[in-house]
């Protein structure tokens, strides 16, 4: 891992195991926006300037624009908590330059060819900005080939991610903004983009239906059921703050859980888990009262300075505990249990918090 400029995905690396999914690299990124979107005829096109493809899709592409569609959504929830939140990320502060860029390699092999149909070749292409970053402001769009970085040619092909990983860690260490050379409809464009300062936590997507989150003192994982669970992005965004909120405070390292849980995300990021072993809570220790409460806390705060409303937290975990109650197996309330404390201390917080903003006061906990 690149120290010293991490992303939302920085511990996405590419790998070759099979129909396992690799995203955005360690060093680049901090939030991925699809560029890819199907027209009303079925076809499908790319701001990357790709011709439409046919409606008929393999099941590789079907599965690729599945789980992609659901990443951008954990990324676009995900950034304004990590890019307002540095001051409560404490150590895990990082320079990000704002936004994310793949290649067609950015995959497995079994990907590759569907990737390509995404309109993603062998240079590395901007997918997404990040609202109010330094990317944005320095203009750089959507679909955008990254030729250069200060003057020197941006890698491609295979290892494009890795090598520019390599290249960028060490400027953005002592840099405050960095000079890239694009390509935009064909023509060479200069950009020099501020770098943004947020958490430097990765943000997973785990391809199993339970309805779970996991935080491992440097990821968070978000499962597919979670995101079929929740009514809005807000409702997803108490999820993505809480986990941010436990790895802000070392809660995973305190509980000693920082190897199990890195191993259950380490699975659940494949496009296909291995569900033999799975079973999603074994040897995950329950949160004691204590740490959940203060990660609720930290969490309102966090939703809070990233402009999301904090009214309907309550609600949103009753609801969870209700349709999954401590008892259900891979449910998330079986390792966050403190349900009624949870709601005492979430209701202590967000009167504090508004509070605080009637007065203007420092949205700090």
């Amino acid at each position: 891992m690149v120290s010293s400029f991490r992303s939302a995905c920085h511990s996405f690396q590419p790998r070759s195991s099979v129909k396992q999914l690799a995203c955005v690299s360690i060093a680049l990124f901090i939030a991925g926006c699809s560029t890819t979107s199907v027209n009303q005829n079925g076809t499908t096109s790319s701001s990357g300037g790709s011709t439409t493809q046919p409606a008929a899709e393999s099941a590789q592409l079907q599965t690729l624009r599945s789980v992609t569609a659901q990443q951008d959504r954990l990324y676009r929830v995900a950034a304004p908590l990590l890019v307002s939140n540095a001051p409560l990320c404490r150590g895990n502060a990082r320079n990000l330059i704002g936004f994310s860029a793949k290649n067609r390699y950015s995959y497995s092999e079994d990907y590759v060819q569907a990737a390509q149909a995404l309109g993603l070749g062998e240079q590395l292409q901007v997918i997404g900005v990040l609202s109010n970053s330094g990317a944005a402001r320095a203009g750089v769009t959507r679909g955008d080939i990254l030729a250069s970085v200060e003057d020197k040619p941006m890698p491609q092909g295979p290892n494009a991610e890795r090598e520019a990983a390599t290249l960028l860690g060490p400027l953005v260490a002592k840099k405050t903004s960095v000079k890239l050379g694009l390509i935009r409809a064909n023509k060479p464009v200069s950009a020099t983009v501020p770098l943004t300062l947020a958490c430097g936590f990765g943000i997973e997507l785990g391809n199993v239906d339970n309805v779970n989150a996991y935080a491992d003192g440097r990821r968070v994982l978000v499962t597919r059921g979670m995101l079929n669970f929740v009514r809005s992005d807000n409702e997803l965004a108490y999820v993505l703050a809480r986990e941010l909120a436990h790895n802000a405070l070392r809660h995973p390292t305190r509980q000693s859980m920082t190897a199990t849980i890195g191993g259950i995300i380490d699975n659940l990021i494949r496009i296909t888990p291995d569900t033999t072993t799975f079973v999603g809570t074994a040897g995950v220790k329950p949160m004691p009262q204590d740490l959940d409460s203060a990660a609720d806390t930290v969490a309102l705060y966090m939703l809070a300075r990233a402009g999301y409303s904090i009214d309907g937290a309550p609600a949103f975990w009753q609801r969870m505990a209700a349709q999954y109650p401590a008892s259900v197996l891979n449910g998330y309330t079986a390792i966050h249990p403190s349900t009624d404390a949870r709601i005492t201390a979430i209701n202590k917080a967000i009167k504090d918090i508004k509070t605080k903003q009637a007065s203007r006061g420092t949205l700090l906990p």
